[in-house]
């Protein structure tokens, strides 16, 4: 019988929970069962998967329902955690300054002339996501991975040109003309290459494009990998994304792609605030357990990032499953509510739901229950996500980080369904946020609701951490570098019985196929042509072609029993080039395509797998994608 995902979360007491389950009402006889199932874990992992497949036939489905989701909890508990390696403290000063400067960026632009502002809530809430990575896991392009691609999300610019501020890289003059690009001296709204050639790497402009763009990125490494034209190496693909622009068809659309493709070292973040520009993302459901399950069910690997280290001691103590039960079961619109104002007020409303929960919380310290927050602010859940994710893994990884929109900006702002529009503070909410962000500027500086920048002096302990952690992951990022070598055209002859023309009608594909051949076989230059062949090589007379490669997705090999042999072409020379599942003229077999299985023994000339043409320059490292 084949093995069947069953989704279970250890807690910290060590016991196993179910998805979604109610709470433990014996726990002794709880941990006997799971124990039980452990034994059989350890001696054969297909057996202890029938065992759960046979137990869960044997409930009537009216009465209890399965679903592919864990409990609303964080994935890593608080044991399982790395050490975070950095200095806290001073890595948050680092935060404060970006996040000032990024809502300095936006206030001083909406100043200038009404509406022209930019997004103050996004990056608040995304803040911490890039500054872990920012610290420790980005790699710049003189990394011996040749650098980490990283599609930003698009609102949340402000904050990466503040980071680049800091870095020395951008002056306050671009920053002052933010979103003022016609004298050139600004910077711009959005994130893309043509509008900041030098800066920008990647296009992440559109919603839902950032996830489609960043999967394909990564296979294309792989084929660069596997034709030679890159070394291989552990480069990433990360790509930020928002809870609310996982609704885009595009967001969606490859994720099987990319599990299908193994892209092991593929991370998606997305931000799950809850909140979209029209308010709740899912306010009578819950989205992050929906996208748990989209992404599950699409064969990737999902790290929840939901509560930060102030909630470690109730979850640790709820050995009945009281709190987990009501983290499940509360919805995301009412969840939005309770989090506007203190903590106080998310107490009252989330955990007085019951005796058990009251004593729970009464349990508590005072300092512990005012510092229930979200798992996304907190660098070292995000840290121990993060590195999870980048730790061998034979799939894609997704991390659910569970944010506050607007996170710091004040009680008018944070949490509430208008702060997508939010652009400006009134004095005193500026005031209050230098305050808690610490920022030393005097409070004539902020009368007129237009804050000046802050950049501390080079030598300062800040000015110097980021730079040093940027030379030690291999330089800064994002940056666009140009690589791409000139590539030595074909001599004319090669086209002169295409230029000459003809007297009789000709088939443009049959010319075009001409030409292909004819420019294969040019030295030095045909080996960047590739045709790939989804179908009707043989309508095209290309089946024969020794050039001709077929694109074969990675997946599980099927038992040949359980295939048909068909009919294969003749006359194919046998050699398979297996790096990357590129073949050409070899014996192929037990191939995976697009979720059909093509078992058969086939001659990789015969027509079932793949046409366009990929003409490729030879690049150093990486290719220039923008001069192909």
């Amino acid at each position: 019988m084949g093995r069947e995902m069953v989704d279970t979360r250890e807690d910290s007491s060590g016991s196993l929970t179910a998805p979604g389950s109610a709470p433990h009402a014996d726990v002794r006889e709880t941990d006997e069962w799971v124990e039980a199932l452990r034994q059989v874990l350890r001696e054969s992992p297909d057996r202890a998967g029938a065992l759960v497949s046979r137990l869960l036939r044997e409930l009537p489905a009216a009465s209890f329902g399965t679903a592919l989701v864990s409990d609303y909890v964080n994935t890593i508990p608080r044991a399982a955690e790395p050490p975070y390696p950095g200095d806290e403290a001073l890595e948050e000063r680092i935060l404060n300054i970006n996040r000032w400067n990024a809502v300095a960026m936006v206030a001083r632009a909406e100043s200038t002339s009404a509406g022209l502002g930019g997004h103050l809530s996004t990056y608040a809430s995304t803040s911490v996501l890039y500054e872990v990575a920012f610290n420790h896991f980005f790699r710049g392009r003189d990394s011996q991975s040749g650098g980490d691609h990283v599609y930003f999300q698009s609102a949340a610019a402000p904050g990466i040109y503040a980071r680049a501020f800091l870095e020395g890289r951008l002056t306050e003059e671009q920053l002052d003309h933010y979103r003022r690009e016609t004298g050139g001296k600004g910077i711009p709204s959005y994130i893309h290459p043509r509008l900041m050639p030098g800066f920008w790497e990647l296009p992440t402009a559109s919603m839902g494009l950032g996830a489609v763009n960043a999967i394909y990125r990564a296979r294309f490494n792989r084929y660069l990998q596997a034709r030679g034209i890159i070394e291989p190496s552990d480069q990433r693909t990360w790509a930020f994304l928002g809870d609310g622009e996982m609704d885009e068809p595009e967001a969606i659309g490859a994720l099987t792609f990319a599990a299908r493709e193994g892209l092991a070292d593929l991370v998606l973040v997305v931000n799950c605030n809850l909140q979209r520009l029209d308010g709740p993302v899912r306010g009578n459901g819950k989205i992050v357990q929906e996208l748990e399950a989209l992404f599950l069910g699409a064969g990737w690997r999902v790290l929840k990032v939901l509560w930060d280290r102030g909630w470690d001691d109730l979850l640790e103590r709820d050995t009945d499953g009281s709190l987990v039960d009501r983290l499940n079961t509360v919805l995301d619109g009412d969840l939005l509510r309770y989090s506007i104002g203190d903590g106080a007020s998310l107490r009252e409303h989330l955990l007085a739901g019951s005796a058990r929960l009251r004593a729970l919380v009464a349990e508590t310290s005072e300092h512990g229950r005012a510092e229930l927050g979200r798992g996304g602010h907190d660098r070292r859940k995000v840290y121990a996500a993060y590195a999870a994710a980048v730790a061998g893994a034979d799939q894609p990884t997704v991390i659910l980080a569970q944010t506050s929109k607007g996170w710091g900006l004040g009680d008018a702002i944070e949490g509430r369904n208008s702060t997508h529009q939010m652009k400006r503070l009134l004095p005193e909410a500026l005031i209050d946020l230098r305050d808690r962000l610490g920022i030393p500027v005097p409070d004539r500086s902020l009368r007129e609701g237009v804050p000046p920048f802050y950049r501390p002096e080079p030598e300062s302990p800040e000015a110097t951490h980021v730079l040093d952690r940027r030379r030690a992951l291999g330089g800064f990022v994002p940056e666009r570098r140009s690589v791409a070598k000139p590539l030595p055209v074909p001599k004319g002859d090669v086209f002169d019985e295409f230029l000459a023309g003809t007297s009789r009608p000709e088939a443009t594909t049959k010319t075009l196929v001409r030409l292909m051949r004819r420019l294969m076989a040019v030295e030095g230059f045909g080996s960047r042509i590739v045709p790939i062949v989804p179908d009707e090589a043989r309508t095209f007379g290309m089946e024969t072609d020794r050039a001709v490669r077929h694109l074969l997705p990675r997946g599980p090999a099927l038992r040949t029993g359980r295939c048909r042999p068909a009919a294969s072409i003749p006359g194919g020379h046998r050699r398979t080039d297996a790096a990357g599942g590129h073949h050409g003229g070899g014996l192929d077999q037990l191939v995976r395509r697009r979720g059909d299985d093509l078992c058969d023994p086939r001659r990789a000339h015969d027509p079932v797998l793949l046409l366009l043409l990929d003409l490729r320059l030879p690049a150093d490292r990486r290719p220039d994608l923008a001069v192909r």
